[in-house]
């Protein structure tokens, strides 16, 4: 799957899929800016307090998690390669009188011309990973502009539910487990789009051409692959956190559906064991 088929996907209805969504970015803006910290759900803690801190969000979307921590007094930088997403983030930002830099840029070819631009934190999550069938290039990025002693935190799906396990059932009651994949498998799957189900207004005869669209090739990585490439750019691994599915109806109980993985970029006078 090429990198700019992505692009194209997710550049082709986004913004229409955002407002289908989460409606117009003033009013979405608006809910979260009456609980930002609830907003920020378990990055929070990771987070710490971060006024005055400089974060790089990468693969930012719609940059609701960027409004957040920028009304919680952060300096945000936001590297997506959506034009759409930017186009409904910029309006959420000027609703809240609030400044995020927002770049458009393939996030691997990200290279910021200054050498002072370096971040306390560089994040990212849900959904990012699968999007990239060589993770190293990924994590260079957080190794690259991280200071000294800086943190990396990436939150995404576990891949116990989405390599391994399918849940089928419309209540928490019935709601079954079955093992149906193969955990190890290293192939690339063809999936629609996340914000596919979100697109409306397409006729019977657009149809076909419209899933065609839609389509995006995904690798699925082991939680053991993600970890080595973490370490393997020479980020420190400090805390994984495996977590179960945090929504409101208990769905999939006793599975990991997410997990968060927090790393620390070494202080210039410490030597790697």
């Amino acid at each position: 799957m090429s990198t700019s088929q992505h692009h194209r996907v997710w550049n082709q209805a986004a913004y229409d899929a955002w407002l289908n969504k989460y409606g117009e970015p003033e009013v979405y803006a608006s809910k979260l800016a009456q609980k930002p910290i609830k907003a920020l759900g378990t990055l929070i803690p990771h987070f710490g307090d971060v006024h005055g801190k400089k974060i790089l969000n990468l693969m930012g979307s719609n940059g609701a998690k960027a409004l957040c921590l920028a009304l919680l007094g952060a300096n945000v930088t936001i590297v997506d390669f959506s034009e759409a997403n930017r186009r409904y983030a910029e309006a959420m930002f000027q609703s809240q009188n609030v400044s995020v830099d927002y770049i458009v840029s393939d996030v691997c070819a990200y290279n910021d011309a200054s050498a002072n631009q370096t971040y306390d934190t560089v994040f990212a999550e849900m959904g990012i990973l699968h999007y990239f069938t060589d993770l190293s290039d990924f994590l260079q990025i957080p190794m690259r502009y991280l200071k000294p002693g800086g943190h990396f935190i990436i939150r995404d799906f576990h891949p116990v539910s989405t390599k391994l396990i399918v849940s089928r059932g419309s209540t928490a009651k019935i709601r079954k487990h079955k093992v149906e994949g193969d955990y190890f498998s290293t192939e690339l799957t063809a999936q629609q789009s996340a914000l596919s189900k979100y697109q409306t207004n397409v006729s019977s005869a657009e149809n076909t051409e419209s899933v065609d669209n839609q389509t995006v090739w995904l690798r699925h990585w082991t939680l053991g692959e993600i970890i080595t490439a973490v370490a393997g750019t020479g980020l420190c691994i400090q805390a994984l956190i495996e977590e179960p599915n945090l929504s409101s109806e208990q769905y999939d109980r006793g599975i990991p559906k997410t997990f968060i993985l927090t790393a620390k970029k070494p202080d210039q006078s410490s030597e790697r064991i």
